[in-house]
């Protein structure tokens, strides 16, 4: 009786908390792993300073701009792609890791800084899917360049520095809150054009000038990086939460940050390119921009660079890049978009179908399709390559789950995915679940961080 049992719970699909699936030796390395993920999270706050961190370690490995076996290609500071030559031919192919390195924030308009109130201010302009309300009151910071008129580049990073100030966006207070905010619609009550950036208030001394409070604030910006007002016409400077990335629970078992949707991603998929020992196929890590505002622009997954990277692997490998071995190497290759999705909330789980949903701490997940209501703007993958991640996971112990984003009709979203497949790539979404997406400070799991790197290895290295 007992082993009839047995044999009919073979048949069932049950998903189980990782923590008691996972190797007690393997604990230890989940840890490990996340502290360096940690720092990386705290350090690389933008697209650039995601792309710039991973050249310089790329480069500390013996990887060449350009050519060789192991190379990368940056394009325009924003988007990266980094390149291990893998045992099979090109011409059956490339493995590509996607994700993306923006993420949604606040950005300066083009001439922000105006003083009103004996106070200065910075006027903005919101980047991406944010909730405009939990953006105020908390500290912030700079990060961003600076193009000067003569050519030079400044890299400007300001509130992260314990000794220095950081910014914030001021509310209007309760008392005095009912006909301005708490009547109106969640997304009414604070416009975006409210998104003004509190940045001073002392007068320069100087009693002929007019906008003392903004004189002394140029003056400042100006001894710290040598810059003047027009300067702030051709700069790109985004304004994030100041802070580092933090352990969070009682266990440490979490990771609260700015930025896991989609570095969490591009850090995993980065380092399982570092630590693979023979790529199966040749293996293109894909870092792209402008995902969180449509992947639009010459950085973005709409652009042509990930086949422009691919037309110089294939001369690389010793082969004439024509249109045609470029056609043939697109249509033979295999990828992952490389994206988070929802985590289910206890406290909302009303927007969730249970049964197809992603929880925290139940591996990496596998997302079939994204998009909107009948599956709009999305990828749906093709049942034998969902197939062959799943035995692949398998085989390497990878601890995998699947995922919607969200109910039918309640929402959705979407990833590079479709525009990796619309090249002719087999691609399927493939990230880490996140809590609190598209906030100021977002929540991953380190258990389901570590497996996706796992994930990610596995598919670099399994045929």
């Amino acid at each position: 009786m007992e082993k009839k049992k047995n044999e009919k719970n073979k048949l069932v699909y049950e998903k189980k908390n990782g923590w008691e699936k996972i190797p007690k030796k393997e604990a230890t390395d989940v840890f490990k792993f996340s502290e360096k993920y940690i720092d990386f999270l705290s350090k690389c706050k933008t697209e650039r300073e995601t792309a710039d961190f991973a050249v310089k370690e790329a480069k500390k490995r013996g990887f060449k701009e350009g050519k060789g076996d192991e190379f990368y290609i940056i394009n325009r500071g924003k988007s990266v792609c980094f390149v291990i030559k893998g045992k099979e031919p090109i011409e059956n192919g490339v493995r590509i890791i996607g994700s993306h390195i923006d993420s949604p924030r606040i950005d300066l308009k083009q001439n922000p800084l105006y003083e009103d109130t004996d106070l200065a201010l910075f006027k903005t302009h919101y980047y991406g899917g944010i909730k405009k309300y939990q953006w105020v009151t908390i500290p912030l910071a700079i990060h961003g360049v600076v193009q000067k008129e003569n050519g030079e580049k400044i890299n400007v990073v300001f509130g992260e520095d314990d000794a220095e100030p950081v910014l914030t966006i001021t509310d209007i207070l309760p008392h005095l809150a009912h006909k301005i905010q708490m009547t109106k619609k969640m997304y009414e009550a604070i416009p975006g054009e409210n998104l003004n950036i509190l940045v001073g208030s002392k007068p320069i001394d100087d009693k002929d000038e007019k906008n003392k409070i903004k004189v002394n604030i140029l003056s400042i910006l100006n001894k710290k990086y040598g810059i003047k007002e027009e300067d702030f016409l051709s700069a790109e400077l985004e304004i994030v939460p100041a802070g580092k990335a933090r352990d969070l629970g009682i266990d440490a078992s979490l990771v609260l940050g700015y930025g896991h949707d989609d570095k969490v991603c591009a850090y995993t998929s980065l380092q399982a390119l570092f630590d693979t020992k023979k790529p199966a196929y040749t293996t293109i890590i894909y870092f792209s921009d402008k995902e969180e505002i449509g992947s639009d622009g010459n950085t973005g997954a709409k652009s042509k660079f990930l086949e422009d990277v691919i037309l110089q692997t294939i001369e690389n490998a010793g082969k004439e890049p024509t249109y045609k071995l470029l056609r043939t190497v697109v249509n033979n290759s295999q990828g992952l978009s490389s994206d988070v999705n929802a985590a289910v909330d206890p406290t909302y789980k009303s927007v969730s179908e249970m049964n197809n949903a992603c929880k925290l701490n139940y591996g990496i997940a596998l997302t079939k399709y994204t998009g909107s209501g009948g599956k709009y703007s999305a990828n749906d993958c093709h049942a034998e390559f969902f197939g062959k991640i799943r035995s692949m996971f398998n085989k390497r112990g990878v601890i995998w789950q699947t995922g919607e984003l969200g109910k039918v009709d309640e929402g959705g979203g979407g990833t590079i995915a479709k525009y990796m497949a619309e090249i002719g790539v087999e691609t399927l979404d493939c990230g880490t679940p996140v809590l609190s997406m598209h906030a100021p400070h977002e929540v991953v799991s380190k258990l389901d961080v570590y497996e996706t790197y796992k994930g990610y290895l596995a598919f670099i290295e399994e045929k």
